[in-house]
């Protein structure tokens, strides 16, 4: 990716301890394996929960020049444009029915040059991906799978191929929520040319994360388009982190989706209600033994701060967001914020950058959950080169406060042990047989446990 966002990078992975530096490198020699794309949970920003299908190149440029001032430092280093950023009339959280977006002669799509005024003349997303990298920063883009409803329509030849638009496009594979695109059929001759054209723009144009959409409502209908990606990134030449969304990812699928994704979505779109966030403690614990370095289950964004069009604040309350926050970390879940940089209070910004906390996320082993009692939620994790210590997470998932705790020696530990709270920074008591903390409702701890 770009050197200075590596550099920021590891000025944070510098603070969590010498190995994890050593980790997110690759091994010298002609005999070394190929680096990983995302050695950790990425971290970073995302405009849906925000800006929806609406966001411009000057509010791109001015959400990333305060992302890479107050969130780079601490490791958030993808800014990623999301859903709807190549059609010329978006304006919600709904879809055009009859969308008209800007392509060019091979059916690739473009961004909207009433939108992002630096794509003219054929530059595409190049200008933009370059002031987003000269910041430190990596650029990511959403994509829907397929093709443009609009090159089958105009019937538009596949770059480098004897075939068109309408001989790949497999009609009936639709989505169900947007009306973009038609499906590929990966079995039509230049079906993987296609792609491979798509993807060799975005090499172009210098995108380092693709979020891809509409990839697993069906998984297994959806299968040959996800490896199709995979293969499409790989002849372009360029590294890409390939993010892939939304739904349920079925764990029986696991194997497949960890060889050709680096992250996909394990539920739909996630917001601010406590429903869904109690929700996700189970999808993660069913995903916790394919989680490993380069293949991360996604919660999905933090939806957190301002909200839906600058319309509303995040319905969280400070105990939910610190919860939410303490679960995706535990369980090494990707931290992409969702929320209106151009509005980070000093809260938010204080929940996004605690360096310990971030630790759990970018530099932990052994995550596992415990199942204690009705009401409870425990996670213990091993902080990266120390054995003997501990991060405990503790959960109250009631309605009321709610003491929750575990006994040191189910997670490998002896009695005597000190504590330390996370979020607070603050020395807590010895332990010498069971940690236990009472938690308001909806609340959580965050601990680090030393002998």
């Amino acid at each position: 990716m770009t050197g200075p966002s590596m550099d920021r990078r590891g000025v944070l992975l510098a603070g969590m301890g010498a190995s994890l530096a050593a980790g997110s490198s690759a091994a010298a020699g002609p005999a070394a394996k190929p680096a990983l794309l995302a050695p950790r949970p990425p971290m970073g920003w995302n405009s849906w929960n925000s800006f929806a299908t609406t966001i411009n190149e000057a509010q791109a440029l001015e959400t990333a020049r305060i992302m890479a001032a107050k969130l780079l430092p601490f490791g958030y280093d993808v800014f990623t444009v999301d859903i709807q950023w190549y059609e010329p009339q978006a304006a919600s959280y709904d879809y055009n029915r009859n969308p008209q977006p800007a392509m060019d002669g091979h059916g690739r799509l473009l961004p909207a040059p009433n939108r992002f005024p630096s794509s003219a003349g054929g530059l595409g997303f190049k200008p933009l991906a370059d002031q987003v990298h000269a910041l430190g920063l990596k650029f990511g883009v959403h994509l829907m799978r397929g093709i443009p409803r609009a090159a089958v329509k105009a019937n538009l030849p596949v770059l480098g191929t004897g075939v068109r638009a309408a001989d790949v496009a497999e009609t009936a594979s639709i989505c169900s929520w947007n009306p973009d695109m038609y499906g590929v059929d990966m079995r039509k001759a230049g079906a993987q040319a296609y792609y491979d054209s798509v993807f060799h723009l975005f090499a172009q144009w210098g995108v380092d994360f693709v979020k891809m959409d509409d990839m697993s409502r069906p998984y297994d209908a959806h299968a040959a388009e996800i490896e199709a990606a995979h293969k499409a990134i790989k002849a372009s030449g360029r590294p890409m982190i390939l993010s892939l969304s939304p739904g349920e990812t079925p764990v029986p699928r696991a194997e497949h989706v960890r060889r050709f994704s680096q992250m996909w979505r394990i539920s739909d779109d996630f917001w601010d209600e406590w429903s869904m966030l109690e929700a996700q403690f189970t999808r993660l614990e069913n995903w916790n033994a394919f989680r490993a370095p380069g293949a991360w289950p996604d919660a999905d964004m933090l939806p957190l701060g301002r909200l839906a069009l600058g319309k509303r604040d995040s319905k969280f309350t400070p105990d939910e967001q610190q919860t939410l926050m303490t679960l995706w970390s535990i369980a090494r879940s990707p931290l992409i914020m969702g929320g209106d940089l151009r509005h980070l209070d000093d809260a938010t910004l204080a929940l996004l950058t605690n360096r310990q906390v971030l630790a759990v996320n970018q530099a932990s082993t052994g995550n596992r959950p415990h199942f204690v009692e009705d009401g409870t939620r425990v996670w213990s994790a091993r902080p990266e080169g120390k054995p003997a210590e501990r991060y405990l997470a503790l959960f109250n998932t009631t309605g009321k406060p709610k003491a929750a705790g575990i006994g040191l020696r189910e997670i490998g530990l002896a009695g005597g042990v000190s504590a330390r709270d996370l979020w607070s920074g603050q020395d807590l008591e010895r332990v010498d047989d069971r940690v236990e903390r009472m938690l308001p409702p909806h609340g959580s701890a965050l601990l680090r446990l030393a002998g």
